[in-house]
């Protein structure tokens, strides 16, 4: 179960992962929509600035101006008959202003095409991750669907070896009932003819003996039976509607809370449990009729079923508060 907690934990930040490419990428994209935007707009501004340059050269060029044909004449290319013209004392105030245009927008487009392919790269960067990210998913989730399949194999092993372990226990639990009962019946027939027992010392508190044993059997006929919380029928039983329900079959009337079925019958010593006592865990909060052998049949909680179980377990012993024989 750890081994399969690790891979939900590395499945989850995979998908973390997933997501946060998946926004990255999204701003990417706005990012590549509006710096595309820009730089057509920066070139069709640089365009109208180019021809508003050409035609002020017209301009210039028709008024015979021998500076400014100088600025145009001996420039080796566009760039640098605009640096040229920059600065060349004879342009005027338009001039200035139509040129700072242009280096605007050429440096506009730059800005934009940089910014443009830098998002491009980033874009291919974080597609790449997100796949990769994807990827581990895909192989996590396969992962973990195996590690399911098998755990379900184990699980349904010892569901069925706890099955059968359960049937063991109650026909061992059976025969010793059967077994104690006619001990008892063969007792009774021996005090019947005047051979009287042993009466205990007046100080000694020893519970009167058992008059409920067949209890005992009564609630083994629900085994497998599903815990259903406040349940008291053959349906579904909680711990204490258990008790009620099997002692109800035998004309005795128990209220359906173990706190309060502490407070019926009288109390009984640990070694001197019955078949039909009723054993209290927990601190009162959970209770079970003994069947003998240090066992007793419950309905544990949620999830589970009527069941037999040892007082020795680790947890019944350490949990175990007393027990009452109902008379």
């Amino acid at each position: 179960m750890g081994q399969l907690q690790q891979l939900s934990d590395s499945l989850e930040h995979a998908r973390a992962q997933y997501d946060s490419a998946n926004a990255q990428l999204a701003k990417i994209q706005r990012d590549l929509r509006e710096n595309r935007y820009e730089l057509r707009v920066a070139k069709s501004n640089l365009r109208v600035s180019q021809r508003a340059v050409a035609k002020r050269l017209v301009t210039l060029y028709t008024s015979d101006q021998a500076s400014t044909l100088d600025v145009i004449l001996g420039a080796k290319s566009l760039d640098d008959m605009i640096n040229r013209m920059d600065s060349a004392k004879s342009v005027t105030a338009l001039d200035t202003n139509i040129l700072s245009q242009v280096k605007t927008f050429r440096s506009a487009v730059q800005r934009h095409g940089d910014l443009l392919a830098q998002a491009r790269a980033s874009q291919v960067r974080v597609v790449a991750e997100r796949a990769a990210a994807k990827q581990s998913i895909e192989s996590k989730i396969n992962e973990q669907n195996s590690l399911l399949s098998s755990l379900k194999g184990q699980i349904a092993q010892l569901v069925a070896a706890d099955q059968a372990r359960q049937l063991q226990m109650a026909r061992e639990a059976q025969a010793r009932l059967a077994a104690e009962q006619r001990a008892s019946q063969q007792q009774q027939s021996t005090t019947v003819v005047g051979v009287s027992a042993i009466a205990p010392a007046a100080d000694t508190v020893v519970a009167p003996p058992t008059t409920h044993s067949n209890v005992a059997n009564i609630a083994l006929s629900q085994l497998g039976t599903p815990y259903v919380w406040a349940g008291a029928a053959p349906g579904g039983f909680d711990c204490s509607g258990l008790v009620m329900w099997a002692y109800a079959q035998v004309g005795v009337s128990l209220p359906h809370s173990s706190y309060a079925q502490y407070g019926y019958g009288v109390p009984v010593a640990r070694d001197q449990l019955e078949p039909g006592d009723l054993v209290f865990f927990d601190g009162l909060g959970h209770v079970g009729i003994y069947i003998g052998g240090d066992q007793f049949v419950h309905a544990p909680h949620t999830g589970d079923v009527v069941k037999i179980s040892s007082l020795d377990e680790s947890w019944y012993a350490a949990a175990y508060v007393g027990a009452r024989r109902i008379l």
